[in-house]
């Protein structure tokens, strides 16, 4: 752990101190930031083993939901990011959720030093993988001595399953192309594996994967978060800010429950999708952009275009691929399998038998 590079965020002054004098002897450096705000310029512009994520800011004292849109934010930029969260003790519970959405592990306040120092190694270590992976010094992996071909070999890790095998063939034969990908299933079935196996396997994978649940977006910060603002184009908006497409340019965005979306909101989109640029909020200067859509859904879309709750024309323009998840009561072959897989996980996770 001696070469690792750490990232810290944290609204309180004195948390960072202390912990940044705690590791910096045990870490080649160690970077702190109060403010959330920065990180996707940091993790743009920075490699880190490891971050360390608060799970309250001052805007949300207590519920955690700036936190969960952080871990969100930071696996959208780099979904291979080893996320550590700092809590409280009584947000035990959210921490284990946050596991759930993405993070390795989580450090409670006050913490030990030695209990804290193990996981920061554990979450570094973890990262590294099995040592046939090099980092070069633009900060992007690379196989030693592996063709490219070898590199994809490596994927669908999480993808478990006999069952799954003709939905990973399909993946492997639609994701060189950059049709746009509607996925079906009802909800736990790994819509995002699959949509992120996806974008691995593109010719876009060592752009940026975009996630976004439109689904849980309101009126008022829809075109906002998808489309970006400028400063001053409402009360909040402090500085210029892009949105999630425009983040995701080059790369894949990744639109679940778009059967959630208002009328409205399916108008919106579909403008951008037809004429590939988005408008900020508060300008009218239009920006290209070029990215892989994928979408997903629980929700039968043709019954609900049949209900004309859904415009048939944003169907089409997002389903040129379908592919169909089957729920895992219907490949019960598939239950041991990854019973296996999660008590590896888990039993390597947290050092036990």
């Amino acid at each position: 752990m001696q070469d690792a590079k750490l990232l810290l965020v944290d609204d309180d002054p004195d948390v960072l101190l202390a912990a940044r004098l705690l590791l910096k002897r045990h870490v080649a450096s160690v970077d702190i930031e109060k403010n959330p705000e920065k990180l996707p310029f940091l993790l743009n512009n920075n490699r880190y083993d490891a971050i360390v994520l608060d799970m309250n800011f001052q805007r949300d004292v207590s519920s955690g939901r700036e936190g969960f849109a952080w871990l969100e934010r930071i696996l959208d930029i780099n979904p291979k990011a080893r996320v550590v969260l700092f809590t409280a003790y009584g947000d035990v519970e959210m921490a284990v959720r946050a596991i759930k959405a993405g993070a390795v592990d989580f450090v409670l306040k006050p913490w030990q030093n030695d209990k804290f120092l193990d996981t920061i190694r554990n979450a570094v270590e973890g990262g590294r993988g099995d040592g046939d992976e090099l980092t070069s010094s633009n900060g992007k992996k690379e196989k030693n001595g592996k063709e490219a071909s070898d590199k994809k070999s490596t994927k669908h890790t999480n993808i478990i399953g006999s069952a799954m095998r003709p939905i990973l063939e399909t993946v492997e034969q639609v994701a060189p192309t950059d049709a746009n990908v509607l996925i079906l299933g009802e909800n736990g079935t790994g819509k995002d594996l699959v949509a992120r196996a996806i974008h691995e396997h593109s010719n876009r994978s060592d752009k940026p994967f975009v996630s976004v649940d439109v689904g849980a977006l309101t009126e008022s910060l829809f075109e906002s978060e998808l489309f970006g603002h400028v400063k001053g184009a409402f009360t909040d908006a402090r500085d210029d800010r892009a949105g999630r497409f425009e983040e995701a340019n080059g790369g894949t965005i990744f639109l679940d429950e778009i059967g959630n979306l208002s009328p409205s909101q399916q108008a919106r989109l579909l403008t951008v999708l037809q004429q590939r640029q988005v408008t900020r909020v508060g300008s009218n200067k239009a920006r290209p952009i070029d990215v892989r859509l994928i979408c997903a859904t629980n929700a039968d879309l043709n019954e609900r275009v049949a209900e004309r709750q859904f415009r048939q024309d944003l169907l089409y323009r997002i389903n040129t691929i379908e592919l169909h998840l089957p729920p895992l009561r219907e490949r019960p072959t598939d239950i041991g399998p990854l019973a296996e897989f999660f008590l590896k996980k888990y039993a390597k996770q947290y050092n036990r038998a």
